[in-house]
């Protein structure tokens, strides 16, 4: 693989990256949550979700994946249901606007990891960003260490992405945990995440 080539595949991913989603919401609202341990433990399962998608994809049973429709539709479905459930979490934090500091548990890095693996696991639009991009960039001489890279690019960029933004709320936090402050960011990520169920929802 070209490094030119490379470099096109690792811009066309950033772009990707700072474009907001479901993982950005979910790294936002369990870094106001359980502060920095939460938000750093989510962008971590995001990753290792974004990894695992890489990797099948790389394999080329990510594409088998997308031919089963009712394969695909299931894992769009339980990611619909995940978002709507997590948006629910938020405007009801929202609205009762009890905040106290047993947020900040000891279980919060696992809980974070676990809901930033599900929200980006059961999302398909990466799966179909690396069967989009995957073929262009891809020759049948290549060898596995070339797809690797391809494949855990995406991730890892994502990984410094989303790992900032948990330590720049965390760095924030006095303010940022205000109640009113609270309520209203609470209501924003309530409703993105809930916008963003619609949104795979109507795909």
């Amino acid at each position: 693989m070209e490094l030119t080539a490379y470099l096109s595949f690792v811009l066309i991913a950033a772009v990707v990256v700072i474009t907001p989603g479901s993982d950005t919401a979910v790294v936002l609202k369990n870094s106001l949550m359980s502060g920095r341990r939460g938000g750093v433990a989510t962008a971590f399962g995001v990753t290792a979700a974004a990894a695992v998608q890489g990797v099948l994809t790389a394999a080329g049973l990510g594409i088998l994946i997308a031919q089963s429709q009712p394969v695909l539709q299931t894992i769009r479905w339980i990611g619909v249901a995940y978002l709507t459930f997590l948006a629910l979490q938020a405007l009801r934090s929202a609205w009762k606007g009890q905040y106290t500091a047993q947020l900040r548990s000891t279980n919060a890095g696992a809980r974070g990891f676990r809901q930033g693996f599900i929200t980006n696991i059961t999302n398909p639009a990466v799966l179909m960003f690396y069967l989009a991009l995957f073929p262009q960039f891809m020759t049948p001489t290549m060898p596995f260490w070339a797809l690797s890279v391809l494949a855990l690019t995406l991730p890892l960029l994502g990984l410094a992405q989303q790992t900032l933004l948990a330590l720049l709320v965390d760095s924030a936090s006095k303010w940022l945990q205000r109640r009113r402050v609270r309520r209203a960011l609470d209501t924003f990520t309530g409703l993105a995440l809930g916008g963003l169920s619609l949104r795979v929802a109507l795909q």
